[in-house]
């Protein structure tokens, strides 16, 4: 098996490391791992795409490139310049922290799954949530490391169906708990922490001018039964089936009524 790997957190980021022996497991002897991550951080940066701009590439080695832009950016120049073949598997993370609920709308790491599902290419994003009993471990992805390759081989034994020509990328979050508190894993909606996931608060500097900080909600809330940041909050992986198709179905009929 021929496997991308890419991140949010930028190309030194141990998540990285842990998703790329997470993929040279599932790739085997004969298979190749690439490796095409962000220069620099890009949290929060979601979908986006480097579309005004040209990006820079740097190669770090064989089959390990940093791309100057989003990990979406990085997924279209794995799949489009850097890959001698196309890959049969993208695999984005491991995030540090939970891309859980809310957070998945502005998610970089959902971004590049994301991307990867629009070329066609079977994809898996994968998060480490973080609380109280596994923030202080000597190793926090502690959780995602031992159970990570189960939770793949999970996804591609369920597939990657499409609907309405919109191919199917998974969403995994890995529990905040050590290893051996993970209770299993289960399939799960994407979950809704409340209203306003981000807000902004101002400072001002030395020089009298205005910054702003943008701050995320508490993340040891848990949303409703069966969604993820429940699950995850109760020690289990949640593993939620995506697509890029933003239409509210539920919607169409009413709306079809109102303009008559």
């Amino acid at each position: 098996m021929n496997i991308l790997i890419t991140n949010d957190d930028g190309i030194m980021a141990p998540g990285l490391e842990v998703l790329r022996g997470l993929a040279s497991q599932l790739a085997g002897p004969k298979g190749e791992v690439w490796t095409v991550a962000p220069q620099s951080e890009q949290s929060g940066v979601g979908h986006c795409i480097s579309y005004s701009k040209p990006v820079l590439v740097h190669q770090y080695g064989p089959r390990r490139f940093a791309v100057e832009g989003s990990p979406a950016d990085c997924v279209l120049a794995g799949l489009n310049e850097l890959m001698q073949l196309q890959p049969d598997l993208v695999l984005s993370g491991v995030n540090k922290g939970n891309n859980s609920a809310e957070n998945t709308v502005y998610s970089g790491t959902i971004g590049a799954a994301m991307e990867a599902a629009l070329a066609g290419i079977p994809a898996i994003a994968m998060s480490q949530f973080y609380g109280p009993e596994n923030s202080e471990l000597a190793d926090s992805f502690e959780a995602s490391s031992v159970h990570g390759v189960a939770a793949i081989q999970a996804c591609l034994k369920a597939g990657f169906a499409r609907a309405n020509d919109y191919a199917l990328f998974y969403n995994i979050n890995f529990p905040p708990v050590p290893a051996t508190g993970v209770l299993g894993m289960k399939s799960v909606a994407q979950g809704y922490r409340g209203d306003g996931a981000f807000s902004a608060s101002a400072t001002t500097s030395p020089s009298g001018r205005k910054f702003l900080f943008m701050h995320g909600k508490p993340q040891q809330v848990p949303t409703k039964k069966g969604t993820d940041a429940a699950a995850n909050l109760a020690g289990y992986i949640s593993i939620t089936p995506m697509r890029a198709n933003l239409t509210a179905h539920d919607q169409l009929g009413h709306l079809a009524h109102t303009l008559g």
